[in-house]
């Protein structure tokens, strides 16, 4: 039986063999799709999320299509999204810093969702994989974010181990 999630003596939490298994592959695997996506739009020197603004019909609409017809602001919003989703995903991916990046992805994804969301009698013009109703793939991610914030495992698998135990060791020196 899998044993429950722990703190050791350095107040850092421990967790079973497949807790630690299971958080950690969900970490990689949230990672490398945020990793992914700042590649693919940062490579790519026709990417813009105008197209996506400008479909928006969520709560922030208006907003979210001043962005998209002001051509200042959305160079900026395109290249903080590129380069946002690239950092998140390498510090996901190596354990750096992985709460606040985890942190930064729900803020990223709740911008998605809050522009583009799939309540019903909202109609899309873009092509989505299938007809949602209220949960679509960005929230189920954004969810899945809130998992890696809530159960850290960077402190034991990932660079924040060597960055918060040496911290930890001089505190209590």
């Amino acid at each position: 039986m899998p044993r429950a999630a722990t703190r050791d003596p350095t107040g850092m939490r421990e967790y079973g063999r497949f807790q630690l298994t299971t958080l950690v592959g969900l970490r990689m695997l949230v990672g490398w799709h945020f990793l992914y996506e700042g590649l693919a739009k940062i490579t790519n020197p026709f990417w813009t999320s105008a197209g996506y603004l400008e479909e928006s019909q969520g709560w922030f609409s208006v907003h979210f299509l001043s962005i998209a017809t002001s051509p200042g602001t959305l160079t900026v919003v395109d290249y903080l999204n590129q380069w946002g989703l690239l950092l998140i995903g390498l510090a996901l991916l190596l354990g750096a810093l992985a709460r606040p990046a985890a942190v930064a992805g729900v803020v990223l994804l709740l911008l998605y969702y809050s522009a583009v969301p799939p309540f019903p009698g909202l109609e899309y013009s873009i092509p989505t994989e299938g007809s949602y109703l209220i949960v679509n793939k960005t929230l189920v991610e954004l969810a899945a974010l809130l998992v890696i914030v809530a159960f850290p495992t960077s402190n034991q698998v990932g660079l924040d181990r060597l960055i918060f135990r040496k911290r930890h060791l001089q505190s209590a020196g």
